[in-house]
């Protein structure tokens, strides 16, 4: 977005005779948008809905179960980057494997910011789910340069009342992001003859000691058993929290 400064004296050069590609090459400013500046100078006024956490009494976003699905696909596998001109760009990646994780990520992102496009980008083995918006820096302070893992990961206590809320939601986030319902088999001795047996279980991993923690302590709060095998795995097995999580979470799909 220009000021109106920018704008008037661009439009100045233009007035005394210069063409928009010299005007563009002089200013940086694109000649589509000096053109459009010629028909109207003013910015057209956003008449969209604020972002909850910039009005004068900040508050939660308007779908706070969305917003928890969206936290936790973002602490797995989102990133948020600026732009030259002061806007964030919220990235989730997605494997192609998963077109029903693709779908509900838009969705999410949309429940949060639905006055906002989204975009799909696709890459080798997965697509890069996208939404522009000057407000993911204030709707995820978690952001930062670097990765999550080498930095603190720690939620504003308005996050923390969201993922209270809504635990189950920001658990199939991240679940989905970095982790996967699996079945795993093993064999036992009965009556002289070893027999084989399946049964289901969940992994979630990162590296990232923060992450670890909040989702471990959300899952406490579930009622949902648990065991760490080292720094970035948990590993969900017993048969009534993989119940839990079947009936809440499920596979990705």
């Amino acid at each position: 977005m220009y000021d109106m400064g920018t704008r008037k004296r661009a439009l100045a050069l233009v007035t005394q005779g210069r063409s928009l590609n010299s005007v563009s090459k002089e200013t940086g400013i694109s000649r589509a948008a000096i053109r459009s500046w010629l028909v109207r100078i003013k910015p057209l006024m956003n008449t969209g809905p604020p972002c909850p956490r910039c009005r004068d009494a900040p508050g939660p976003p308007d779908e706070p179960a969305g917003y928890a699905y969206l936290l936790g696909l973002y602490l797995g596998d989102g990133c948020i980057s600026p732009n030259r001109k002061g806007v964030y760009i919220l990235r989730v990646a997605c494997a192609d494997a998963w077109p029903g994780l693709i779908e509900a990520c838009e969705a999410a992102i949309l429940s949060v910011r639905p006055d906002n496009s989204v975009c799909r980008v696709q890459a080798q083995g997965h697509v890069s789910v996208g939404c522009s918006s000057k407000h993911w820096s204030c709707l995820f302070p978690q952001h930062g340069p670097g990765k999550k893992h080498e930095r603190t990961i720690a939620l504003e206590p308005w996050q923390q009342e969201i993922v209270d809320a809504h635990p189950w939601d920001f658990i199939r986030g991240l679940i989905y992001s970095d982790g996967c319902r699996i079945t795993n088999w093993t064999t036992r001795l009965v009556a002289g003859e070893w027999k084989r047996y399946a049964y289901p279980r969940y992994f979630f991993t990162n590296k990232s000691v923060d992450i670890i923690r909040l989702f471990t302590t959300t899952l406490d709060k579930v009622g949902v058993d648990w065991k760490q095998s080292n720094s970035h795995n948990i590993s969900i097995a017993r048969k009534a929290s993989v119940a839990l999580m079947d009936a809440h979470v499920g596979p990705k799909y």
